[in-house]
């Protein structure tokens, strides 16, 4: 009996030990971003560095960086949430042979801590609409092609912004600069001697390891890291990240938007059950929803719900092919203009653009036009069929008697005496009772 008390003292001690073990334990989520920075890696990012300052176990947070770039409204959404932390960020461009190019750059410069590894780069930042200054040769004499006011504008707010991240972190602001204005670019090593980052680390476990005591400064408050057990724990996009990088890819946007306009013309045109409905409402929702995520540009979208109009008006209004050749134009152009970005990644692609276009005016042209035309048919089956129809008398009667209808007997009632092998018309249906026409008859001829 004592035994067992000993043995289930030592286990109660053991767990006591662990649960101390484990709050001592501090914890560095290490968040990834790879591809083009876009709104599903915004929103994973912002809720997982949001998430991490509720905590208070967590002396820091690692980003790895390996992205060509990305959309304005994400990168700044993702730095404000940088800016806002308690908690020091140290972002990594990694592994070898990563690059934090154009947005990347922005990033690494709003990050407390600023790190690559081997053989990567950083820079080239001008804003992908915007094109350096470019010179020509007219008559043996050099001419400046100088930008818009409009690109002025956006290429100075660019560079305001990155000069800022770089006074607030203390890097070099003049190189800053000139990765937007001259798309300047830096390896690893050219970096850390230009002061553009912290330290060079080959993973993020080296770059925790350096970090251990060193002091920073965050919200005008110097700290030191205490990062000697600290352990990196991995933090994959969960299901609504997975989720709305799934919906804003544009040509699964493009699509959803498409499959929702037809199924709820589909089922206009043709109602039944409304299972083309539900699923068009619901995919039209979708897309309206991660549209407004996206650069979408609103011609592109008139545009492209004129081609709809017009082949529908050819489908429904023959005009020897002139709606049908407009509205196919328009739908390809609005479809290509769709999305206001030069980055290839946010595009829809044209292979797509293509067989949907072919897709389209097949299924509007041809199928709702049958359909419509169908509609406007005389009906031929069901009650529809028998009013106005006629009939022949079986019998002579008056009030109530039979008559004959495709082969079919029928009960019949009339007000007038009517004869055998008389043909009627059909008035209304009572029931089951035919009620026939008073006035128009017509004596069929018949043999006996």
């Amino acid at each position: 009996m004592s035994s067992e008390t000993q043995l289930s003292k030592q286990l109660v001690n053991l767990s006591q030990q662990e649960k101390n073990i484990n709050a001592n334990q501090s914890f560095v989520p290490l968040l990834t971003i790879k591809g083009a920075i876009g709104p599903a890696i915004s929103d994973y990012l912002v809720r997982e560095i949001d998430s991490a300052n509720m905590l208070n176990n967590i002396p820091l947070i690692i980003i790895t960086l390996d992205t060509p770039g990305g959309l304005s409204a994400s990168l700044r959404d993702i730095n404000q949430s940088i800016l806002n932390s308690n908690i020091p960020i140290a972002c990594l461009v990694y592994p070898q042979g990563a690059r934090a190019a154009s947005a990347g750059t922005y990033l690494l410069y709003a990050c407390h801590i600023a790190a690559m590894a081997p053989a990567t780069t950083l820079g080239a930042a001008t804003p992908v609409n915007i094109s350096a200054p470019m010179t020509s040769s007219t008559k043996n004499k050099e001419q400046v092609i100088t930008p818009s006011t409009m690109e002025k504008k956006v290429l100075n707010d660019a560079i305001s912004y990155i000069r800022s991240l770089a006074q607030l972190r203390s890097r070099n602001e003049l190189w800053a600069e000139k990765a937007v204005t001259e798309a300047a670019t830096l390896t690893a090593k050219e970096a850390l001697k230009e002061n553009v980052i912290t330290l060079i680390a080959r993973s993020p476990q080296a770059l925790l390891n350096k970090l251990d005591g060193r002091r920073i400064s965050i919200k005008q408050q110097k700290i030191e890291l205490s990062l000697n057990n600290a352990r990196i724990v991995s933090k994959n996009p969960d299901w609504r990240s997975q989720f709305i990088a799934t919906i804003t890819n544009p040509n699964i946007a493009y699509i959803l938007m498409l499959l929702g306009i037809y199924g709820l013309l589909l089922e206009f045109y043709s109602p039944g059950v409304g299972i083309a409905g539900i699923t068009g409402g619901i995919s039209l929702l979708v897309a309206l929803y991660a549209f407004q995520l996206l650069p979408l540009n609103f011609v592109g979208v008139a545009l492209l719900l004129l081609g709809i109009v017009l082949m529908l008006m050819e489908s429904l209004i023959p005009s020897f092919g002139v709606f049908g050749v407009g509205g196919l134009g328009a739908f390809v152009i609005g479809s290509i203009f769709l999305f206001d970005t030069q980055l290839d990644q946010f595009k829809v692609s044209l292979p797509l653009i293509g067989g949907l276009a072919f897709i389209s005016t097949i299924f509007i042209m041809f199928a709702l036009g049958v359909i419509y035309r169908a509609r406007k048919s005389k009906i031929v089956s069901g009650q529809e069929e028998i009013i106005n129809a006629w009939v022949t008398v079986e019998d002579d009667f008056i009030d109530n008697g039979f008559v004959l209808f495709n082969g079919e007997r029928w009960a019949a009632s009339s007000k007038e005496r009517l004869k055998k092998n008389q043909q009627v018309q059909v008035k209304a249906i009572n029931g089951l009772t035919l009620v026939l026409v008073q006035q128009t008859t017509m004596t069929a001829n018949t043999k006996e």
